[in-house]
């Protein structure tokens, strides 16, 4: 029925795509065809995000040309990087930064007079907005340690390149393979509320900068990013209490606590993306502070196997192992949820474009509840 509520539009049917689908009851993932595990385990970010934007996984010299194009986009105007180190002073949270950022890009764009409606100069401005994010938050994370940012190196790949930005040391292969994968993973997921903030959005015909900032502010809400900080948070809590995982857990809902990164809007099993994850967080501890691989699994043993979680439909997704492999990456906890953006940029372009080549403006319908004929009275008698 027209005048039915579905709160949160939730079942609703608002456009067609052919970026990504998920299937909730087997759990699985795919971009424009192809599983997310074999574009996991296969490809790079830059291929993936090549196959969102051009329909097609690209060649290796379509890839090379590509990947060169993204790299020479990577550095950013000296007076936003100015405005970076003003947002660290301030203590400004890393979300809100990037926001202001991503917004103040728009400014120093060289196609600033290209017609909304041109989606090649939409497509080239969305290449520039995804190669610079990562050195925005790598600038920013170097600023709040009292340090100066370091240069992007063209040599080396998105994910690579981040980490040697907010390190200053060029990562080892796992490192960089680990984050690669794990950008990959965010890259896209249907109409999640980030990307349907930039489909309204976009579906305006405002430009890309206006997309993706209304993307990033609705990604910073703790209803959407943000869980994977909430998990690191909890494995900080169970490593200092000294308490056995298994223990701690058990106690915590007995007392009725909520476990995050466990249960999706979408999922009812067990999230793909987190059986990857979980993969490479086992491949970290045999390298690095095993401690951490060992509380995620115990907690997910203890709540699928002694509490049925799965069988409810709650599962774990794909916060319960990020959080641990990025802080084994040496990411501050904080900016999880800005790297969540600095991957999904890609698919939010991606769907804005996608959306605009046959655009109708996003208007829903609220129903009225309200009272009905107010008698006005003039302000000298209210």
């Amino acid at each position: 029925m027209a005048d039915d509520l579905n709160k949160g539009l939730e079942g609703v049917l608002v456009a067609e795509s052919e970026l990504s689908s998920i299937d909730g009851d087997e759990g699985r993932l795919i971009y424009r065809g192809y599983a997310i595990e074999d574009l996991a385990r296969g490809a790079s970010y830059e291929e993936v995000v090549y196959l969102l934007w051009h329909g097609h996984l690209p060649t290796e010299e379509e890839l090379a040309e590509f990947a060169d194009a993204m790299a020479a986009e990577r550095e950013v105007d000296a007076d936003l990087l100015e405005t970076l180190g003003q947002l660290a002073a301030a203590d400004a949270k890393p979300m809100d930064a990037l926001r202001t950022a991503a917004s103040m890009l728009s400014a120093y764009e060289p196609e600033d007079d290209a017609d909304p409606a041109d989606l090649e100069a939409s497509l080239r401005k969305g290449r520039r907005i995804t190669a610079k994010i990562p050195t925005i938050l790598a600038a920013y994370e170097r600023f709040r340690q009292g340090e100066e940012p370091i240069d992007p190196d063209p040599d080396l790949g998105l994910a690579a390149n981040f980490l040697y930005m907010l390190t200053g040391e060029k990562p080892d292969d796992v490192a960089a393979e680990t984050f690669d994968q794990a950008l990959i993973l965010h890259a896209d997921h249907g109409l999640n509320a980030s990307t349907f903030t930039a489909m309204v959005i976009g579906s305006t015909m405002a430009d890309i900068y206006s997309a993706v900032t209304g993307g990033i502010g609705a990604l910073s809400g703790p209803l959407h990013g943000g869980a994977n900080q909430d998990v690191m948070e909890v494995l900080f809590e169970i490593d200092e209490s000294g308490k056995d995982p298994l223990e701690w857990v058990e106690q915590a809902t007995e007392e009725g606590r909520r476990i995050p990164g466990f249960g999706h809007r979408v999922y009812n099993v067990k999230d793909p993306r987190a059986k990857i994850l979980q993969e490479r967080s086992e491949e970290l501890a045999e390298t690095g502070d095993p401690k951490w691989y060992v509380i995620t699994t115990t907690i997910e043993e203890y709540l699928t196997d002694e509490k049925g979680l799965v069988e409810k439909g709650i599962a774990p997704n794909v916060d319960f192992y990020s959080g641990s492999v990025y802080y084994q990456l040496g990411i501050p906890i904080d900016m999880y949820t800005p790297i969540f953006a600095m991957s999904r940029v890609g698919g939010w372009v991606a769907h804005v474009l996608e959306y605009q080549e046959e655009n109708r403006l996003i208007r829903p319908r609220g129903r009225y509840v309200g009272p009905e004929d107010q008698e006005f009275v003039p302000l000298e008698e209210r």
